[in-house]
């Protein structure tokens, strides 16, 4: 999972700085079409080596309804979208602020980016298998919190060496956040549901792309309203207050089924065992007949 996310990370968090050198230096034109090739020769690469094919699951899985009526995932999923709102809303914002604080220079306005992108690869690599020893619902509170400190930080700085530590401590903290939040999802199918992951999945996909759609959405009015210290203010009390529901995912309920499964509890039937070679006399293991 951390391999994957990190993944993401390369595509998400690198795209601003890689766009403002490109333009820089390059031309307007040349990241779209470095972009364009490389997708194309990546869609050809995994045609050829992964060999797609429809196959049919013999098990149904449970409804994107029913997964979304369950309180535990809402939260999981949750996390995933406030844990990425706040960076969603500084794309947008924070070059503008730059320019007209920091009077920044078009390439600081991608580099300001470049902390977060390092460490959010870090973090997702590090806390994916570190998160699975502490408790991802620990690991996850500890990076809700983090990311809003994070976000009080960054109207705070001046210079662009004053972004370095607030933006890579931020990256940080979403990688703790989804590198336990994604392998939780799988972890609540499996104990509540059935364990088929691609509606679940889906859920969690969509709660990232949600946090990236609506916080660029409202970044803007949010600044024109309150200003840019003010925006980053509310997301960051919006983690900080969100961080304590994560003790919610210490010990989900388990489906009575899957319980007897899971954690392999007594069978109601008990069994007897007698030893043949002193004329069919019953063990004596404490168990009275029956």
């Amino acid at each position: 999972m951390g391999i994957a996310l990190g993944g993401l990370a390369m595509g998400v968090l690198i795209g601003p700085p890689y766009g403002a050198f490109m333009y820089e230096w390059v031309g307007k034109e040349a990241p779209f079409l470095i972009l364009a090739t490389v997708s194309l020769l990546d869609g050809v690469l995994q045609l050829i080596v992964l060999k797609p094919a429809v196959r049919k699951n013999e098990m149904n899985g449970p409804s994107l309804k029913e997964l979304l009526m369950d309180p535990y995932i809402l939260v999981a999923a949750g996390a995933i979208t406030f844990a990425n709102m706040g960076i969603a809303m500084m794309e947008p914002s924070l070059p503008i602020w730059m320019m007209d604080t920091m009077h920044a220079e078009k390439w600081e306005l991608g580099a300001a980016f470049l902390p977060a992108s390092i460490s959010y690869l870090i973090g997702t690599n590090l806390f994916g298998p570190l998160a699975h020893r502490m408790g991802r619902w620990r690991c996850s509170l500890i990076g809700m919190v983090s990311i809003g400190v994070c976000l009080i930080c960054v109207p705070q700085a001046r210079k662009l060496v004053h972004l370095i530590l607030p933006n890579g401590g931020l990256g940080l903290a979403i990688g703790m956040v989804d590198s336990s939040m994604m392998p939780t999802m799988g972890h609540l199918v499996d104990i509540r549901h059935v364990a088929v992951y691609g509606s679940v999945y889906a859920i969690a996909d969509a709660a990232f792309c949600v946090g990236f759609a609506v916080g660029p959405a409202l970044s803007g009015t949010i600044v024109r309203t309150l200003g840019f210290d003010w925006m980053l203010y509310g997301i960051a009390v919006v983690n900080i207050l969100y961080a304590p529901l994560m003790y919610f995912l210490r010990d989900p309920a388990r489906n009575e089924e899957k319980r007897s499964l899971i954690m392999n509890e007594e069978c109601p039937v008990k069994y007897v065992t007698y030893n043949q070679t002193n004329g069919g006399a019953k063990d004596d293991d404490g168990d009275d007949d029956w």
